[in-house]
């Protein structure tokens, strides 16, 4: 075991970043910034009396409306609280209010939002010129201003902005965290908002792309499947994956990370996301399973991430 983890320690394959990938991004970024973000907040019945629930929502890279969740703890009186923002796994969605109650019990605010097009009720207003294959992850990857994830990595980062609306949150406090897909969100977010002070990553997506490609590893397969019936546009592809690649994005990462993988995932293989972390150049931490697949930890990386958040940022807890 201890070969397989130097290894993996040792992983870093050669970039794929191009000569305009800052300005790529930088671009993207401003012009999400020039869509008003006109978020509201709708407050719910929940029968628990020690949380507020408000179902949200506000407007994404586009007009696409992202929907989610919005909970506050109200059983620790303060003025400002830590907030989680989650991102789900492929095809998931904001999910219930009651999955988040282990952070709310911590007093920690929660924000889960949906990922467009996918399994939740938020749709999707952006156009594409081309068909695609199987599922989103291969949506207008022949253009990389028309790619599915340049519209969810912006929609993502819009969520720390409504973060920071809310007259609860404490603004130096925001915190990101997901699996999967959400661990590739993730990390994509930490690249390009210096907002978070933390991000928690488990078993992330997005990283080595060309080798998630070329291995049929999880919801990338799908491009594979439309390189199959267009090999002409293999090239094209392969340019346009590097700009969302979370590899070419970790020397911009600033804010800890904590994060997990398990060795038997050939979802989101362990290697390739060692591909980003190894170059993550801050404060990082990472647990691995050495006998689980794409669950990863499960509960007792929950239990690693409570023990974490406590023992690194004390003072958030003190009442």
């Amino acid at each position: 075991m201890e070969d397989v983890t130097k290894d993996l320690y040792n992983y870093l394959p050669v970039l794929t970043k191009k000569d305009d990938f800052d300005e790529f991004w930088e671009k993207t970024i401003q012009e999400t910034k020039a869509i008003p973000l006109d978020a509201e907040r709708t407050l719910i019945d929940y029968p628990s009396t020690y949380v507020k629930v408000y179902s949200i929502s506000y407007n994404g890279m586009d007009d696409t409306r992202i929907n989610g969740w919005y909970i506050v703890p109200t059983f620790v009186k303060k003025d400002k609280y830590p907030c989680l923002i989650h991102y789900h796994g492929f095809t998931g969605n904001r999910g219930q209010p009651s999955e988040f109650m282990h952070w709310i019990n911590m007093g920690i605010a929660v924000i889960s939002v949906d990922c467009r097009d996918q399994g939740g009720i938020t749709g999707n207003h952006a156009a594409s010129n081309h068909g695609f294959a199987h599922n989103v992850a291969s949506k207008g990857v022949l253009d990389k201003y028309e790619y599915y994830y340049r519209f969810v990595y912006m929609d993502c980062l819009k969520a720390i902005d409504f973060a920071c609306e809310q007259e609860e949150i404490d603004v130096t406090k925001i915190v990101i965290e997901g699996g999967s897909q959400g661990g590739g969100l993730g990390m994509a977010v930490s690249a390009l908002d210096d907002r978070p002070v933390l991000a928690m990553v488990d078993v992330p997506s997005s990283s080595n792309l060309v080798r998630r490609v070329e291995g049929y590893h999880g919801a990338f397969s799908s491009i594979a499947e439309l390189l199959k019936k267009h090999p002409n546009q293999t090239d094209l592809v392969i340019d346009n994956l590097s700009y969302f690649d979370t590899m070419n994005m970790a020397d911009r990462i600033k804010c800890r990370v904590l994060a997990s993988v398990g060795l038997k995932d050939d979802v989101c293989p362990a290697q390739m996301y060692f591909a980003t972390y190894n170059r993550i150049p801050g404060e990082k931490e990472m647990v691995i399973y050495p006998f689980n697949g794409h669950e990863g930890g499960e509960s007792a990386q929950t239990e690693v991430k409570l023990k974490f958040l406590k023992r690194h940022f004390p003072d958030w807890f003190l009442l």
